[in-house]
């Protein structure tokens, strides 16, 4: 089979840009090289060294949808910190904010004014009354497992095959033929998967049917759309049955729209009238100040409030010293108010990523076919 692709002038290609890349970014070699010696693999989280080229870019500053490296060279910015910065890096309603709360206390562990702004504006955009907040969205897809689990008195969680829902040991596993296996690249000897989750495909509710019977599952948690294997939508009639098989059965629907945010002011759930018990957000709403948020029906809420001792709230696995500060909150609130264009409509919000998406494609077209 020929695809096409002349691979020796694609290699040729490739060996042309390292070596521009490597002569253009001096700077930012030479850091790597000092980084090196108290970071390990040069960086300060481990993701940072997977990008492409000999080694990563070091960034001095970034706005909107560009970021300057050392070396001074400006970027067009394709990536906005994997969607920490979806509305642009350093957005200057949130910029002046945040350099505002800063100079007023960071964090005092008790509650502020943003954190009513913030939990409002959410309700109003996905439907849930009851919210609260972590430093990241895989913090709060943590919290809400865990309160699943006290609520239904059930172990099990039901993840998609091949799902991402950041660092949740419950959430690595995927599927061999028809057993739950440790995902690829775990990291660490893990409790057996099989224990504690169950995985099946997306879109398949014959298998979601057969998972739910057993009745050991306390919440099903997913993506609206998967994210992170490319995009895959639903099939027609998939989240119907989903919402009504999770009901019959007594589990849990958590929607995780910390990616699928974008696709509209209430993310998919909003946009598809979808019925979640729980839906988790994150990295976008704080504009890249680390943030992440759960909300939940009522229902849950008094659930919760009736089964939970408050004096032992703070060694009960939920929460953090510095989730809900007064920074992130702050960050939080003005980002969700201000740049987020919080009235404007999905179906706005589509034509937009439409008309830029086609616009990319023939820039694209016309820089591939010069080369």
């Amino acid at each position: 089979m020929t695809t096409g692709v002349d691979a020796g002038r694609l290699a040729a290609l490739h060996q042309r840009e390292v070596e521009r890349f490597i002569a253009e970014r001096p700077q930012s070699a030479a850091m790597f090289e000092h980084a090196k010696e108290h970071l390990h693999g040069g960086v300060p989280m481990s993701w940072m060294a997977k990008w492409p080229g000999p080694y990563p870019v070091f960034v001095q500053s970034a706005h909107g949808a560009h970021f300057t490296c050392v070396d001074g060279i400006d970027h067009v910015d394709l990536c906005l910190g994997d969607t920490g910065a979806m509305v642009g890096h350093s957005p200057d309603a949130t910029v002046a904010r945040v350099r505002e709360q800063v100079e007023r206390g960071i964090t005092a562990m008790l509650p502020t004014a943003d954190a009513s702004v913030a939990a409002e504006e959410l309700s109003r955009r996905f439907g849930l009354p009851q919210w609260q907040f972590t430093l990241s969205a895989t913090d709060a897809n943590r919290h809400v497992i865990r309160y699943a689990r006290h609520v239904t008195g059930r172990a099990k969680v039901l993840v998609i095959d091949w799902c991402y829902h950041g660092t949740v040991d419950e959430t690595f596993a995927t599927l061999d033929g028809d057993q739950v296996v440790p995902r690829r690249g775990n990291i660490g000897a893990p409790v057996p998967p099989s224990e504690t989750t169950v995985v099946v495909p997306f879109n398949d509710v014959p298998a979601l049917e057969r998972a739910l019977a057993t009745g050991e599952v306390a919440c099903v948690l997913l993506e609206p759309a998967m994210t992170n294997i490319g995009i895959v939508l639903p099939d027609d009639g998939y989240h119907q049955a989903l919402r009504r098989l999770t009901r019959e059965h007594g589990t849990l629907l958590v929607m995780d729209e910390t990616h699928t945010l974008c696709a509209g002011p209430g993310g998919c759930t909003a946009a598809w009238g979808l019925e979640p018990d729980v839906v988790v957000v994150g990295k976008t709403i704080g504009a890249g100040i680390p943030a992440g948020a759960f909300g939940f029906t009522s229902e849950l809420s008094e659930r919760i409030r009736r089964s939970v001792e408050l004096e032992d709230i703070d060694v009960g696995g939920i929460g953090g010293t510095l989730a809900g500060n007064a920074l992130s909150l702050a960050a939080v609130a003005t980002t969700l108010t201000e740049v987020l264009m919080a009235l404007m409509s999905p179906a706005t919000t589509e034509a937009d990523v439409d008309r830029h998406t086609e616009a990319f494609a023939e820039c694209a077209g016309e820089l591939f076919a010069t080369q």
